[in-house]
Parts: structure tokens; sequence; C-alpha cells
């Protein structure tokens, strides 16, 4: 008797261990995903170019079966858009930089987790005290001093735009992705009144200095804009180096991570958010200021193009690489060219030109979810059954 009743405890323990792993079995999802520990490099640029070569396929069958036309015929447009002569692919080298430059100074601030959606409103502060000194003291400054000057106050403005919404992230806790958002608009509205002044009695603005040139940079290689892709190519080196070799790059890095480890380890969490704010502003301040001399010599509420919103994708696609930027600015550089030149070339409306360029950008984005996340499918149990 006492051998059975030694017994029935390890019989109902084995039933309730039995009951129990079918009941998991019977609760564990088809499907589950779960975050990747690492992607290796070699896997991140495989996942990539099967993106955008899915993004090919997606956009052959859209455009055989939606506009009629010859999908490889329209794929050498594209082509064209950027490399058809040495005259398009400058112009797209011109186009690329700026964006660069603004993905550049969205760096460090993402990088420190401070979702800066201000951009576009910087850019446009740094390009009005730019044209404000160029026209009211460009004829009283000699050239070598307007420059720098135009240069200081520029970065000067972009950096106050910049810190404003950082401090008050820093003092009171504030969403600082509505506040640099909401500071876009207060910007448009300086850059709309100031052409009014500008203009007078005009219809439009025009090009600022036109028959003096005062303020415009000079030729370089045959272009002015040369200028800015020469200080972007220095200012992208420049980051990559502040970033990852800098103690203020640490900081960042630590900050970004959790505020609560940077207090621990003696970091002056407040400081470091505004003063990489100020930074990230200060150069996009600079971008307003290549805008002006550089390539446009006029300010309007476009001057920024939509690059600070499109400059986001850049940072992020890279993870604050500078020198990925550089490769994924160029791409989203084609894309854009490209869709224009189908435009054009076969009379196709923006829409459906945006279209294309959109389901590559689409499947670009779409890779970082296979990079970061893996699916985990149900294993089949030793009978074979779910």
């Amino acid at each position: 008797m006492s051998s059975d009743i030694s017994k029935k405890p390890e019989t109902v323990n084995n039933a309730a261990k039995s009951q129990t792993t079918g009941n998991t079995a019977a609760k564990e999802p088809f499907l589950r995903i779960a975050k990747k520990d690492t992607t290796s490099l070699k896997n991140k640029i495989l996942i990539r170019a099967l993106s955008i070569l899915f993004a090919l396929v997606l956009d052959a069958l859209f455009i055989f079966f939606v506009t009629g036309l010859n999908p490889f015929a329209v794929y050498g447009k594209m082509f064209a858009g950027t490399f058809g002569s040495s005259i398009r692919f400058s112009w797209a080298m011109r186009d690329l930089v700026s964006l660069l430059c603004i993905g550049v100074a969205l760096a460090p601030a993402f990088k420190m987790k401070f979702w800066n959606i201000g951009a576009e409103g910087q850019v446009l502060m740094g390009g009005l005290i730019t044209s404000l000194i160029m026209v009211y003291f460009g004829q009283s400054m000699p050239t070598w001093l307007l420059f720098p000057v135009m240069f200081l106050a520029s970065i000067l403005g972009g950096a106050l735009w910049g810190f404003i919404p950082a401090f008050f992230k820093a003092k009171w806790k504030t969403n600082e992705t509505l506040f640099t958002l909401m500071m876009n608009y207060i910007a448009i509205s300086f850059v709309a009144c100031a052409v009014n002044i500008l203009r007078g009695q005009a219809s439009s603005l025009g090009k600022l200095n036109m028959s003096t040139k005062i303020g415009w940079f000079p030729m370089f290689l045959g272009q002015r804009y040369n200028i800015n892709i020469l200080i972007v190519v220095l200012l992208t080196f420049g980051m990559f180096f502040y970033l990852k070799y800098t103690k203020h790059g640490y900081e960042i890095a630590v900050v970004g991570e959790s505020e609560n480890t940077a207090k621990y380890a003696g970091i002056n969490v407040s400081k470091v958010i505004m003063r990489t704010m100020a930074i990230s502003g200060a150069i996009c301040g600079l971008c307003g200021f290549l805008l002006v001399c550089g390539r446009d010599q006029t300010i309007s509420t476009s001057t920024a193009g939509g690059n600070g919103f499109t400059a986001i994708i850049v940072a992020w696609l890279a993870k604050f690489n500078t020198f990925y930027m550089a490769l994924i600015a160029f791409l989203l550089t084609f894309l854009s060219k490209g869709a224009g030149e189908i435009a054009s070339a076969y009379g196709l409306n923006d829409f459906a030109a945006s279209i294309i360029e959109g389901i590559i950008l689409f499947c670009i984005l779409g890779s970082e979810f296979f990079i970061n996340y893996k699916m985990i499918f149900r294993q089949k149990d030793k009978k074979g059954e779910n």
C-alpha cells in the first residue's frame, strides 16, 4: 500500500505537466515577431538589395499594366535623369548636398533620441538672416567681411531656433516633436513677411542683388554651388568624427540610450540636450546660408524645398552614420530626378511618377523591419502535429 501511495504524487505531477504542456502548445501563436540581437553587415546589404529588386519588380508591373509603357525604357529614362549628361549630374549633386547637409544636422539630435522635426524652419531662419544681411549691409561691408558675418549670423539664427525647443524640453519636459514642428510654421510666417517687405512694389522678389551680385558665392570649378559641395563634404567627415570619437559624441550616445544611466554617470542631461540641439540648428542655419549664397540667391517660404522632412528619412535609415547618409541622400535624389524625367519624357502626370518613386522608397523603408526583426513560426512536435 505504501508503494501505491508513493506513486500517486508522481502520477498527479505528470498529468499536471502534460496538461500544462498541452495548454502552452494550444496558446502558442502560429507566428511571432522577435527583435534580432544583431544583423551582420553582409545580411544588411543583402536585405536592402533584395528590397530594391522587389521594388523594381513592383514598379515594372505598375508601369506595364497601368501606363502601358516598357518598364526597361522607363528605367532608362530614370537613369538619364541623373546620369544623362554632365550638367544633369552636376544638378543632382547640387540638390544632394542640400539634403545631406540637413541629414547631417539631424544626426546628433536623433542619436540623442530628440526628435527634431523643425529642420525646415531652422534652415529658413538661417537663409532669412543671410538674405537680410545681403540686402541691407551688402553695399556697406567689404566682401571679406560680408561672408563671415552672413555665415556666423546664419548659424546663430539656426542655433537659436533649435535651442528654444531644447530649453523647454530640458526644463519642463515638453514634447519636442510638436514643439519643433510648430516652430516651422513660425519661421515660414517670418519669411513670408520679410519677402513682402523686401520686394516692395515688385510683383516678385527675384534674385537678390541681381545687378551687383554682392553676397553671391564666386564661381568655383565652373559653378557657384560647387562651394556648397565642398563645405558639405567637410561637414560630413567632421560630424562623423564628432559623434564617434569625441566626449560630446559619447555623451549624446549615452543620453540617447538612457537618461537615467547618463545621470548616474554624472552627465548633465539638460546641458547635453540644449547643446546638441543648438549644434543641430546651427548646421541647418548653415544650410540656409549655402542655399541663399551658393544656389538660389534669393529667399522664399520654399527655400528649404521640403528637405527638412526628407532628411528625417536619410538620418533614420543611415542610423546616424554620415557616410551612409551620403549614399541614401544620393538614392533619394536619383529617384526624385528620375521621376521628374519620366514625367516629362512620357507625358505622365506627377502622381504617376511619384508612385514609381514611392514604391521604391516604401520597400527600402520596409527592409528595416527584416533587418531588425525576425519571424518565428510555431514548431511542429515529434508526431508532426502543431
